[in-house]
Parts: C-alpha cells; sequence; structure tokens
C-alpha cells in the first residue's frame, strides 16, 4: 500500500463542479491499494501517516506529527499510485487491487484515520469519481510512505 503525503496549509476536492471536501493545515493523502494489501497495511499506513513527522517544531524542524498538531487529513483514492512504470511509456495497472477490495481497504482506512483524528478532521474524495483536487502545498512538503506486504 502506498500513500502520498503533501502538507497543505489547504486542500479540497471537488466532484461534478460541486466540493465534497476540503481541509486547512494538515495532510492531503493519495492513497493506492495495491493487489495482496490487507487490513494490515491499511492500518499499518495509517499510523504511520498519522505519526509522521512533517510538521515543524518551534525551531523550525520537522518533528512534529498530524496528531501532534490537531491538523486534518483529506484522502483521496489513488488507484495510479499502484501502477507498474518499470517498462516502455504508457503505465500499466496490474499490479492495482480491484476496485472491491480497494474500496474496502480504502474505507478502512478512513475509519480508521477517524477513529484517530475524529471524524470533523478527515476529509474524503470519492472512490471511482473524476475528482479535481486542489491544493496549497506547504513547502513544499511531499514523501511517499508504502508498507510493504509480508511474506509468507
Amino acid at each position: 500500500m502506498k500513500g502520498l503525503i503533501q502538507r497543505v496549509s489547504q486542500a479540497s476536492v471537488t466532484v461534478d463542479g460541486e466540493q465534497i471536501a476540503s481541509i486547512d493545515t494538515g495532510l492531503l493523502l493519495l492513497l493506492g491499494v495495491e493487489k495482496g494489501d490487507s487490513e494490515r497495511e491499511a492500518r499499518e499506513l495509517c499510523r504511520k501517516i498519522l505519526t509522521y513527522r512533517v510538521f515543524p517544531d518551534d525551531a523550525g524542524r520537522m518533528n512534529r506529527s498530524l496528531l501532534d498538531i490537531g491538523g486534518s487529513l483529506l484522502v483521496v483514492p489513488q488507484f495510479t499510485l499502484a501502477a507498474d512504470t518499470s517498462s516502455g511509456t504508457r503505465p500499466g495497472f496490474s499490479l492495482a487491487a480491484g476496485p472491491d477490495v480497494a474500496t474496502r481497504l480504502y474505507e478502512l482506512f478512513v475509519a480508521d484515520a477517524r477513529s484517530h483524528l475524529g471524524s470533523s478532521k478527515v476529509g474524503e474524495g470519492r472512490f471511482g469519481a473524476d475528482m479535481k483536487v486542489g491544493l496549497t502545498n506547504d513547502g513544499p512538503v511531499t514523501f511517499l510512505l508504502e508498507i510493504k506486504q509480508r511474506r509468507v
């Protein structure tokens, strides 16, 4: 499972001309679900994102997490993060989880985030929709976080 986080001063998602979610200070997360991902990866990535220290402390160092600052999270499903770009000039999507699994894990991730931050602090995009995402990246600060599947 992959999550591309961007530290933002504001972000929003619009579908069919209607803004469906917006946040102020916090993180915009583009969430990619891969084949083989499970609840374990979703919960572990959620924990990592909520505690990842990308916000400045009083000395200006990145020592504070989303939980530390009481910030908001905007979660946007992004299946293209699971693309195979290793060859050619066109991405392949054979590594992406199917819509049924991806939807379930996306919803689990959002529910887990809400249980830690509170419902009013978590916005979400719409799975499968053509979304317009707007943001003001603060820094800019952007990180790709991954939770690898356990080999059995």
